[in-house]
């Protein structure tokens, strides 16, 4: 952890041999330190000089033969935050808060990352959350989860490695809006606001193996990702392949109507919940080219909850009779649908 820590504030593989070597030693020569760290002398001079700059070592040149001596990491470390808050403001001043123009690809290999990660798109998500965790990694977002709840995002919650369904149902109500269970622990998973037509929303996405968050290096890894195809893909393949795979034991309530939903599967949701309960249902929807569709709720393709009642993969749609006849109508980047979504006001009819 120290060494991913280090590399994560710039330090080069060698650097970090160097510096560590420094630390258990306290003071040494160039000689000395080569020969533990295992690096060339030429290359100790170089890099004692780079952490001398940094005020992490002092080079005592005067001494024959040259020592290099550690400064107490409490000391260093207090002169470079003062130095990082000094330079602070006029950071501050300088920086243009824009959208990112470049996305991320990144690939995550530490579970304190991957975690960090999670925690902080399930905190800023604004419309929906998307997750597929091991079991033992629950108590870590609990309330991540449960605060997104509270602010009406559209939460997914898939635990895997999980045998004992009736205490999953209790242990887990609360947390998402639909959570399921699965035996097995391939996958580790989120997404949020993948599917967001706002711009200025940050989509978040990470996709590994569940091996990652096992805390063992070298036995998993994850790729996170921005762009928003990439995301989209990730989000469709979650639902496509894995979602079905476990045992639902938690569906939310339906929400009080009338409602105006402004994520379109969430309006599916809830629909397909009150349909369920046995209401009929009228609905107002206002589509991207301007117009707006009304009329009673005839069919609602799903697999969101059980059970499934859509007739393809991933179809997600609401279908209204209008005085015109029965028209489809699907959410963002919808392609068999005849209208895509802006809002969706539900009502009992």
């Amino acid at each position: 952890m120290l060494r991913e820590e280090l590399g994560e504030f710039g330090f080069s593989d060698k650097e970090i041999d160097v510096y560590l070597t420094l630390l258990s030693q306290g003071e040494a020569t160039t000689g000395t330190i080569s020969e533990n760290a295992d690096v060339t002398q030429q290359a100790v001079y170089t890099i004692t000089d780079r952490l001398e700059d940094r005020g992490l070592v002092r080079v005592n040149d005067h001494a024959s033969p040259k020592t290099i001596c550690a400064i107490p990491p409490e000391e260093s470390m207090a002169t470079l935050a003062s130095r990082i808050d000094s330079i602070t403001p006029v950071l501050t001043e300088r920086f243009n808060d824009t959208e990112p123009q470049t996305p991320e690809l990144k690939m995550v290999k530490s579970q304190k990352t991957a975690i960090k990660r999670l925690r902080d798109a399930i905190s800023k998500a604004q419309r929906e959350v998307i997750v597929a965790i091991p079991e033992y990694i629950y108590p870590e977002i609990e309330s991540e989860l449960k605060d997104a709840v509270e602010r009406d995002l559209l939460v997914f919650l898939l635990v895997q490695d999980v045998d004992d369904l009736e205490k999953a149902r209790n242990q887990y109500r609360g947390a998402a809006d639909v959570v399921r269970c699965w035996s097995e622990n391939v996958l580790f998973l989120f997404a949020t606001d993948s599917q967001s037509r706002n711009h200025s929303t940050t989509q978040s996405v990470l996709i590994g193996d569940a091996q990652l968050l096992s805390g063992t290096h070298d036995l998993g890894d994850g790729v996170a990702v921005s762009e928003r195809h990439l995301a989209g893909s990730v989000r469709g393949m979650f639902f496509s392949a894995y979602w079905l795979a476990g045992k639902e034991v938690f569906v939310t309530e339906s929400d009080s109507l009338p409602k105006t939903f402004e994520w379109f599967w969430q309006a599916v949701l809830h629909a397909r919940l009150h349909q369920k309960s046995g209401m009929d249902l009228w609905a107002d929807i206002e589509t991207t080219d301007g117009q707006t569709i009304s009329g009673t709720v005839s069919q609602i393709r799903q697999a969101l909850v059980e059970p499934p009642t859509n007739k393809h993969t991933l179809e997600t749609s609401l279908y209204i009779e209008t005085d015109a006849g029965e028209v489809s109508v699907g959410g963002q980047n919808t392609i068999l649908e005849d209208y895509e979504a802006m809002s969706v006001t539900l009502r009992p009819n």
